[in-house]
């Protein structure tokens, strides 16, 4: 378990690499090769001596992955994760722990490690049961209400709800679960001890006394852009269904549609005003993802009675890049690393964002040259 501890400190949500070496090899000799600095071939050999294809080695990349895990290796860093943890009352749960939510076992090497939780010791059993509600953080009153209803009378059939704790329709299927005396469950994108949006801090106790607030990342870890892309992988693995109930053309809750989708869960839309751009995203799923069309909590429940089998959708990425900002998985990363007011030095954001110094220098180079960060004497700056 502690060795799990130290894999969600050192690598980030979803990194396939970290999945691979853990589910072939045990997460103590995975942990051991990278303290004890193994060459890649010894790597790659163990790999393969354990049934590991070929193919599948080669394509892990292995080299970099070494070399943005090395940068966070320090025992401190865990130490002060497990003492927050139980400051907190935060606890660790593994693969194969009795209450482990066995839908994440679905997303392969992409699958947390571990999972950081706060709640009563029954509550991750919720998942069992579980349909996620997701939508905008700008919801309209229509998109509010919806979701009120929706998480209402799914509680009332005995489902959890499942979210991502945002402002909006998040924030308001929470509270509707609650109000009616259900259960729910919030995944965050940061350290289950650091409650985010800072607006939610009095929701976030709420769920964790009745409900559970969970993430992949250890205590003290801050939310950045990736990490919230990666928390959807979660909230569409865990669940039976995922249901958009309010959606813009690029919402970010479409991310988690099309984890949704890909997984082969049933995947529903609630349809809008025609004329409401709050409801774009949901029609877009209806027209060209064959979402299925709900507007009840009763049509919502028969997407998991009915057992319906989804094919797996390809979700094209947004044409100018993650959400539209034109950057790279890894610019992304590098620019919520970087400080708009203390410089960084490359190793300091290597170990932040947890990439290889090579993969910094060179989204550095791109994000300077988009004039959204800037090189001083003692390291990097994000351009206001």
């Amino acid at each position: 378990m502690h060795a799990r501890a130290a894999w969600s400190c050192i690598s980030e949500p979803g990194d396939g690499t970290a999945g691979l070496l853990v589910a072939a090899l045990g997460a103590v000799p995975a942990l051991r090769l990278v303290i004890e600095a193994w060459p890649h071939d010894r790597v790659a050999g163990e790999l393969l001596a354990v049934g590991v294809e070929q193919g599948t080695v080669a394509a892990a990349g292995i080299d970099r992955a070494l070399e943005r895990w090395r940068p966070r290796l320090d025992p401190v860093v865990v130490t002060i994760a497990l003492r927050q943890a139980a400051r907190s009352g935060a606890r660790l749960a593994i693969p194969g722990d009795h209450d482990w939510p066995a839908g994440l076992d679905d997303l392969g090497a992409h699958a947390p490690l571990a999972l950081w939780w706060r709640g009563p010791a029954d509550a991750l059993g919720a998942f069992g049961r579980s349909i996620a509600l997701v939508g905008a953080r700008a919801a309209t009153r229509y998109g509010e209400h919806v979701a009120m209803e929706a998480s209402a009378g799914l509680v009332d059939r005995g489902f959890a709800i499942v979210s991502g704790a945002a402002y909006g329709i998040d924030g308001m299927a929470h509270k509707a679960a609650l109000a009616s005396g259900g259960r729910t469950v919030a995944f965050l994108a940061g350290g289950v001890d650091r409650p985010y949006p800072s607006g939610h801090v009095d929701l976030l106790e709420r769920i964790a006394g009745e409900g559970a607030v969970i993430s992949e990342l250890p205590c003290g870890a801050a939310p950045t852009k990736w990490r919230f892309l990666q928390r959807n992988r979660l909230i569409a693995a865990s669940s039976l269904a995922t249901i958009v109930l309010e959606a813009g053309w690029r919402s970010g809750s479409l991310n988690t549609a099309g984890h949704a989708a890909t997984l082969g869960r049933p995947l529903g839309a609630v349809p809008g005003p025609v004329t409401s751009p709050a409801s774009a995203g949901c029609h877009r799923l209806i027209r060209e993802y064959d979402a299925v069309c709900v507007t009840t909590a009763a049509e919502m429940a028969e997407l998991v009675a009915e057992h319906l089998v989804q094919v797996p959708l390809d979700f094209p990425e947004p044409e100018n890049g993650i959400e539209g900002t034109g950057r790279t998985s890894e610019q992304v990363r590098v620019f919520d690393a970087l400080s708009g007011r203390s410089p960084r030095e490359i190793g300091d954001l290597a170990r932040r964002a947890g990439l290889s110094t090579m993969s910094v220098r060179a989204a550095l180079g791109a994000l300077g040259l988009e004039g959204a960060a800037r090189e001083r004497s003692t390291g990097w700056v994000r351009n206001a």
